[in-house]
């Protein structure tokens, strides 16, 4: 689609994660249908997955200008003003994901020192954890490029 900002790797990476979502619970209701029994490792995998397919889809969102934003101050101030406001919500955004990189890199690390294990499957705990901070920080770059297009007046809002 001409004229809409991409954000073509957390889009693949959150249709792979719906996909595998799909495949194991569809896999998980056919084997308890038959067998009256389940896969061990679904529930664990499928909130994993589920963790993903949030944060890469809100980068997708983010990218696309498809969060909600109340406007209607935006767009009763002139230009200067504007400008400021836009800068001000981007800190704000900026501080919550870069303290959620910053914390999710912290305990991935952690995390990995300690040899964690998962409960339910004994993986290590880190495999999981590591994509917090991989996708917060790929949602603050994307906050950085709408930032950017926001205040170049390349994304007008939808009055």
């Amino acid at each position: 689609m001409k004229g809409i900002p991409d954000a073509r790797p957390e889009r693949w990476l959150a249709a792979l994660a719906l996909i595998i979502i799909s495949l194991i619970s569809l896999g998980n209701v056919i084997t308890r249908y038959l067998t009256g029994g389940s896969f061990s490792f679904t529930e664990e995998f499928s909130v994993f997955l589920l963790v993903v397919l949030t944060f890469a889809g809100a980068s997708v969102a983010l990218r696309r200008q498809r969060h909600i934003r109340i406007s209607f101050l935006e767009r009763a101030l002139p230009p200067g003003p504007r400008r400021l406001l836009i800068g001000f919500q981007a800190l704000c955004g900026a501080v919550v994901l870069g303290l959620i990189t910053w914390y999710g890199a912290k305990l991935a690390w952690q995390e990995y020192h300690w040899q964690s294990l998962s409960p339910g499957l004994g993986l290590p705990q880190w495999w999981y954890i590591v994509w917090l901070p991989v996708l917060s920080a790929a949602m603050l770059w994307r906050l950085l490029q709408q930032t950017l297009d926001r205040l170049a007046g390349r994304h007008a809002d939808d009055a």
